[in-house]
């Protein structure tokens, strides 16, 4: 794994040698041109001005801020320079807070944080402080200039991960939702939590797929295979018609007796690999 860059982790007096490595990978994209259906001809995009439909070469096209309708006042790279924000390469934690204070909805990018020569004590020690006392370090941190980043640190298995975060103003107000209130009742309420402890499991991750990627790549190979033939149409699985309105515990009974024998079919299934390998 190669570093984004190789910095330090500040707080007070104190720097912590690390190295800033991504902590998630893009999947392959299915890249898909768009041609003209007749003969494949790739379409290509011109940037044209809206004034009279004329093309624009690079040279001639600028960046403009509309402070008033159809009013632009322009911005030139040396504007940008004014307030470009170096990175200096440190992870700069300003206070520490409690993790569990921070709402899931202010996380956005993973970054893993590995210590470099003679950072190796101070790191382990800065981790397991943050373990026990089940605390953050709230950071600015520039990763690629010149974004400044608002970023929690955090103790993740046997390291530290650097989590970029929204910052407040960019958040929605969920406020603006007015759902509709219900009462629940004690016999929905029994019968739903049944429902979810017989779907509790253990949090395993790999077993997740992007199964639209992998569908549609199986798609393009047999259109490939069949020399760019139409594939016959799939079957469409029938709709039920609209009926009468089944209650709530009705559904939650039909669904909780369906996961029970999802259940026995699984352990069963397992119960035949077993004896298959032994």
């Amino acid at each position: 794994m190669r570093a984004l860059w190789k910095g330090a982790i500040s707080f007070g007096l104190v720097n912590i040698p690390v190295g800033l490595y991504s902590g998630t990978q893009q999947k392959a994209r299915i890249d898909l041109g768009l041609l003209r259906d007749t003969d494949q001809s790739r379409i290509r995009y011109k940037k044209v001005a809206e004034a009279d439909g004329k093309e624009v070469p690079p040279e001639h096209i600028v960046k403009g801020y509309e402070y008033e309708k159809g009013q632009y006042v322009i911005l030139r790279p040396e504007d940008y320079e004014r307030v470009a924000i170096k990175s200096n390469q440190t992870i700069d934690i300003r206070e520490f807070v409690n993790l569990k204070d921070i709402e899931p909805q202010f996380f956005d990018t993973p970054y893993y944080l590995a210590p470099e020569k003679g950072g190796a004590k101070a790191y382990a020690l800065l981790r397991q402080v943050l373990v026990e006392t089940g605390l953050a370090g709230i950071a600015k941190v520039v990763i690629r200039p010149p974004r400044e980043h608002l970023a929690v640190l955090k103790p993740f298995e046997d390291i530290l991960i650097l989590e970029t975060m929204h910052f407040a103003d960019e958040l929605r107000d969920p406020g603006e939702l007015k759902p509709e209130h219900a009462q629940v009742g004690q016999k929905e309420l029994k019968m739903a939590r049944t429902l979810v402890e017989s779907m509790t499991g253990k949090w395993e991750p790999g077993k997740w797929h992007d199964e639209y990627r992998q569908s549609l790549m199986k798609v393009i190979e047999e259109k490939i295979e069949s020399g760019g033939k139409e594939l016959p149409k799939r079957r469409e699985p029938s709709k039920e018609k609209p009926g009468k309105v089944i209650d709530l515990v009705s559904l939650l009974q039909q669904s909780l007796g369906q996961t029970q024998r999802n259940n026995k079919r699984e352990v069963s299934k397992r119960n035949r690999t077993r004896k298959k390998a032994a």
